[in-house]
């Protein structure tokens, strides 16, 4: 039995102790809402689907027939009827950047940009009321997504000639939807001093754990890879305290919508934890934050060594974990690869940390009680990842017990690999979504041997019995959390191809997929026993949908909409009000 089934095990009956303890207590027990009038699935193996449940202030007072459950009812008891609708426990992003989503609401927003041209009609309409010299910054483009591809193409990229022209006076720097790469105009690369030609090749372009595409001549086409993009990114000016907040409140604002409660931040660095702070002391933490502190700033990780993990009573804002930003992504050709790209075959990806890093603050983080969560796309990253996180727990074997160390995405994996996160009980946090929007070009990267053996390969890694923390990368994707149910439970693309899904057999389950927006979500965060499932003792969060999403016909699934969002036993959304 793993480390992962054992802690069920003993989570599940410590709350039949608890349900029956309050079942006995119940005249004695008022609660403040009562839901009821739907569907409402639990996610609680002793009791999966209830009539209704009783909540006190913030938390589950009872949850099963509303006979008994209307023995909670007082005159003070809000009701709440869901009129057929759908419940779950509130639903968890297991992978995503916070604030990336809120300045996604503000900057260019190119997710649905369909063409290099698209771009640069975009950049032109915000060049007409930007000031002369005004940075303009977007994210979202993604080559492989195109409907066409432009004339001039370098390593699989356009260059940055059209750009330029529509914006001669303004600075121009557009992320890639992954995160992993960027896009130059002109005078973005001006300021950045990268504008000398090369004719005679002696100009070259070398950054460590990164890449600046150059064309024939030697001059940058204006794509920037991994961490090359910092050559561009240093000069952008920094965000104030006032952006910083209105990001916030739109983040906020924008999980609400899509009924996540609660959100594990992949990696903040110091500013952002004293916003959260300041946030969370004005009462405006409205969404649970699970924190990995950045790992490429080692005096925070140093002072949080020090300090220790921060559990906060109420659950808003948790700190106990360090993310590892250890290769690229397969979009811009950045992860890292045991064997070439097949569209570009001299080229591996990059490491984008020193494994030696990674070890040391594996081991670091038993020592001092941090979870660690390593980025990982290509099938290289994440064995050597695995290996130095086995390393660490073979030096630091007192320190194992319960490490619930991660591997974020986990998205390429040699055969070999997979039954290794079982035997070291690394949980995979995996976004479904990135199958559906990658795979119709990602078998160009990789080949269809190494797509069919090793990608995103959901049911070989829960047979194997470790849990998958499901998300969707925000701002990489979008938030909306049907998306990548859809995906977990189809393998289609957002359009519905093809037929039958892509490698069908690594389909989740319904089931599977709700707990691993849940249940499996919440124990990637340690806190399967607050939150995750509707039980008596955890906290009042749900997510309320206008479909069954347990048995609504497939070819319907996408048309879901979140219509309700509950948090600590607070409506803080409602499409009916």
């Amino acid at each position: 039995m793993t480390l992962y089934n054992s802690i069920r095990t003993l989570s599940i009956l410590l709350l039949v102790l608890i349900f029956n303890s309050s079942c006995s207590d119940s005249p004695n027990e008022s609660a403040t809402m009562l839901i009821y009038g739907g569907t409402i699935y639990t996610v609680d193996s002793t009791k999966t689907k209830v009539e209704a449940v009783a909540v006190k202030n913030d938390r589950i007072l009872y949850a099963g027939n509303l006979a008994e459950a209307e023995k909670f009812k007082t005159d003070q008891t809000e009701l709440l009827d869901l009129k057929g609708k759908t419940m779950t426990p509130g639903f968890i992003e297991g992978h995503g950047h916070f604030m990336g989503l809120g300045y996604s609401e503000l900057n260019l927003d190119l997710m649905n940009t369909t063409s290099y041209q698209a771009i640069v009609d975009a950049v032109a309409e915000r060049v007409k009321t930007a000031k002369p010299g005004e940075w303009i910054t977007g994210r979202g483009w993604h080559q492989s997504k195109w409907d066409s591809m432009p004339a001039e193409i370098v390593h699989g990229f356009q260059t940055h000639h059209l750009l330029s022209e529509v914006s001669p006076d303004n600075p121009v720097y557009l992320g890639h939807a992954s995160g992993h790469a960027g896009f130059a105009n002109a005078k973005a690369m001006e300021i950045a001093g990268l504008t000398e030609m090369a004719l005679d090749g002696s100009k070259t372009y070398e950054v460590e754990g990164g890449e600046v595409l150059v064309d024939a001549l030697g001059r940058p086409t204006g794509i920037f890879n991994e961490r090359a993009q910092t050559l561009i990114t240093q000069h952008i000016p920094e965000k104030t305290p006032e952006t910083d907040r209105k990001a916030f409140e739109l983040a906020v604002e924008a999980c609400h919508k899509n009924g996540i409660t609660s959100f594990h931040d992949a990696g903040i660095p110091k500013e952002t934890i004293a916003l959260y702070e300041q946030m969370k002391a004005e009462g405006k933490m409205g969404v649970r934050i699970y924190a990995m502190l950045t790992g490429w700033d080692e005096d925070l990780l140093n002072q949080w060594y020090k300090k220790g993990i921060m559990v906060d009573d109420d659950h808003l804002f948790t700190i106990r974990s360090i993310k590892l930003n250890c290769d690229g992504a397969l979009g811009s050709r950045g992860a890292w690869l045991l064997e070439p790209y097949t569209d570009r075959p001299d080229h591996f990806g990059h490491e984008t940390l020193p494994m030696e890093f990674v070890k040391k603050t594996a081991i670091n983080g038993l020592k001092h009680g941090f979870q660690v969560c390593s980025h990982a796309i290509g099938d290289r990253a994440n064995r050597e990842i695995l290996d130095r996180y086995e390393i660490a727990f073979n030096s630091m074997s007192n320190k194992t017990n319960n490490h619930r160390f991660r591997i974020e995405h986990a998205q390429h994996l040699h055969p070999e690999d997979i039954p290794r996160f079982a035997e070291l009980n690394v949980i995979p946090a995996m976004q479904a979504v990135h199958m559906s929007s990658d795979r119709p070009w990602a078998i160009d990267r990789l080949g269809e041997k190494r797509i069919k053996e090793g990608a995103y390969m959901w049911q070989s890694l829960l047979q194997s019995g470790v849990p998958i923390v499901n998300g969707t990368d925000v701002p990489v994707e979008p938030i909306n959390p049907v998306a990548s149910f859809y995906a977990s439970v189809s393998r289609k693309t957002l359009k519905g191809t093809p037929e039958g899904g892509y490698e069908p057999e690594q389909k989740m389950t319904r089931s599977q997929a709700l707990r691993s927006y849940t249940l499996d979500a919440a124990y990637g965060a340690f806190e399967e026993d607050i939150k995750g499932s509707i039980s008596v003792g955890k906290l009042a969060d749900f997510t309320v949908f206008d479909q069954d999403i347990i048995n609504v016909p497939e070819n319907q699934l996408l048309d879901t909409k979140v219509v309700m969002t509950i948090l600590n036993g607070e409506v803080v959304f409602n499409t009916e009000k």
